[in-house]
């Protein structure tokens, strides 16, 4: 089974990017960020018809996740629990051929310090307490997404220029730590441990794509359950290299 995650940076404009990859990649599941669309503006019929059904959870201009999957979702939940005032379209989840999976869009929290990355942090913790009552459940779990977090000074191309930022920051790291400490286990670092610049992530600015200034901040992490059946997970860089590319990349995880 293939879990694939991208943070395609407004679906409607990357749509033929999207399809190309579907029909190269073939992923049984692909987890989407950053739409930047509402759910009767998503695509769905072109993505239907390459074989896909559709969950969204849309937010107009901005935010946004769909998890796009071959076979029929099932127990969707809609929104990550702990703050029912929080409007953000940010998190989806559903079980998929017994794999419980979830596409996530972690606030990026700059400027930091400061109101937005209060917000990150609040939703990070929010995150780690759904996570907890995920796991309990003792299913394959998935949790995937654009984490706005560079783990380790290896996943960031300037460590010293970035330690500032809410994406490097200690307190974003400490975190990200602390759902892993919940027994998940992030899939890349489990099968690529030593390899420096590896990234999911270039800016548009500055020829970061050209240059290869990058960031790691698109993760996959599995509940023990999903990562006993752990058999490969890489980054496809080829999508970053298109025309109208998003500035993220696809990262992938293939489960026996």
């Amino acid at each position: 089974m293939r879990i694939a995650t991208w943070n395609v940076n407004s679906v409607r404009a990357r749509l033929a990017n999207v399809l190309d990859w579907l029909g190269e990649a073939k992923p049984d599941v692909l987890l989407l960020q950053e739409i930047k669309c509402q759910d009767d503006a998503f695509p769905r019929l072109e993505i239907e018809s390459a074989g896909y059904h559709c969950v969204v959870h849309g937010q107009k201009s901005y935010n946004g996740v769909a998890i796009l999957s071959k076979r029929q979702p099932e127990d969707i939940r809609i929104g990550l629990p702990g703050d029912a005032g929080d409007e953000q379209a940010r998190y989806a989840e559903a079980t998929v051929e017994g794999v419980r999976v979830a596409s996530l869009y972690l606030p990026n929290g700059n400027p930091a310090p400061g109101d937005k990355f209060d917000y990150k942090l609040g939703w990070m913790r929010r995150l780690v307490g759904h996570a907890r009552a995920l796991l309990e459940s003792e299913v394959p779990l998935v949790l995937a997404g654009d984490y706005n977090v560079c783990p380790t000074d290896d996943d960031v191309y300037d460590p010293v220029n970035w330690q500032a930022d809410a994406l490097c920051r200690p307190e974003s790291r400490a975190l990200f730590r602390e759902l892993l400490n919940l027994g998940l286990t992030e899939a890349f670092r489990a099968l690529h441990p030593d390899e420096p610049r590896r990234y999911t992530f270039w800016d548009y600015q500055a020829g970061a794509w050209q240059r290869d200034q990058g960031l790691r901040i698109d993760h996959l992490l599995l509940s023990p359950q999903a990562a006993d059946r752990l058999i490969a997970c890489d980054i496809d860089k080829a999508p970053r290299a298109k025309d109208k590319a998003s500035d993220h990349t696809p990262i992938w995880v293939e489960l026996s």
